[in-house]
C-alpha cells in the first residue's frame, strides 16, 4: 500500500466514527456532552488519537512503503468506515451511557484505558524498529553506486530485534490486540461466551473489533513467522510467533 493509499484507507476510520457520534443514529434524547470528562467522549477520543497517528504521524515516519493490490486498500478501507460507524453509534447510544455512568470511578475502566495506553506505545515502539531497518537500508543504498532493483528490495528485510521482539514475531500485532482489549474492556461489559447465539446477542462494538483484529491479523502473523524463519536459517528458534511463550 503506498503512502497516498495508506492515509487514505486510515483516515476514514476517525472520520467515519466522528460522523456516527455526532449524529447519535441510536438516540432521540440531547446529544452526549462533547468532554473530556464524559466517558463516552473520552473513550471516542482515544480511538481518534490511535487512527491519527495510524493516518498522519505513522506516513510521516515512514521512509517508503511497497505498493500492493488496490483491493487491498479498498477493504481496508470497508473495514475502517463499518467498525468507525458501528464504534461511533454505540458510543453515542442509551446503552453505551448507562454502562459507562460512574465509568471513571471504576477500576477496570482505568484498566483498560491503562492497557490501551501500554499498547499504544507499544505498537509505536516496535513499528519504529521496523521502520530502522527501512531507513538504514535506505541510507546504505544512496552510500553506494545504485544496485540492482531486486537487491535494494532484499535489503529492506533483515530480522528485527528489540522489544518484544526477543520473544515474538509480530509484537506490533499483539501491542494492537492489548490496545483494543483495553479499549473493549473500559467501553463495553463483555460477552458471553456460552453459545454462539448468547455471543451475537451481547457483543457490544468494542468486542466484534477486537475480535476481528485477532481473526484478521493472526494469520498474518503466523505467516509471516514462518516466512521469516525460511528467509533467515539463524532466525531464533524461541521467538514465537505473535503471543509470548505461548503461540
Amino acid at each position: 500500500v503506498g503512502i497516498k493509499s495508506w492515509i487514505f484507507m486510515e483516515l476514514v476510520a476517525p472520520i467515519s466514527l466522528t460522523y456516527a457520534f455526532l449524529n447519535n443514529p441510536l438516540s432521540t434524547g440531547p446529544h452526549p456532552p462533547l468532554t473530556l470528562t464524559h466517558p463516552p467522549t473520552f473513550l471516542a477520543t482515544l480511538y481518534l488519537l490511535h487512527y491519527l497517528n495510524r493516518a498522519l504521524v505513522s506516513p510521516l515516519r515512514t521512509p517508503s512503503r511497497s505498493k500492493s493490490h488496490i483491493g487491498v486498500t479498498l477493504s481496508a478501507v470497508g473495514f475502517n468506515v463499518t467498525n468507525g460507524m458501528l464504534l461511533g453509534t454505540y458510543l453515542a447510544s442509551p446503552a453505551a451511557q448507562d454502562f459507562l455512568s460512574g465509568a471513571f470511578a471504576r477500576s477496570t475502566f482505568w484498566f483498560g484505558v491503562a492497557l490501551w495506553g501500554l499498547g499504544l506505545a507499544g505498537n509505536i515502539l516496535h513499528d519504529e524498529i521496523l521502520l530502522n531497518i527501512r531507513r538504514n537500508a535506505k541510507a546504505k543504498g544512496k552510500a553506494r553506486a545504485s544496485p540492482p532493483p531486486t537487491q535494494r528490495k532484499q535489503e529492506h528485510y533483515a530480522v528485527p530485534h528489540g522489544g518484544l521482539y526477543r520473544f515474538i514475531s509480530y509484537p506490533n500485532y499483539f501491542c494492537e490486540w492489548c490496545e483494543w482489549f483495553g479499549f473493549a474492556l473500559a467501553a463495553a461489559p463483555p460477552p458471553s461466551f456460552a453459545s454462539l447465539g448468547a455471543f451475537v446477542a451481547t457483543a457490544a462494538p468494542p468486542w466484534l473489533f477486537f475480535l476481528a483484529e485477532v481473526a484478521v491479523m493472526f494469520p498474518r502473523a503466523w505467516k509471516g513467522h514462518q516466512w521469516y524463519h525460511e528467509k533467515f536459517p539463524d532466525y531464533p528458534k524461541e521467538r514465537k510467533a505473535v503471543i509470548p511463550f505461548l503461540l
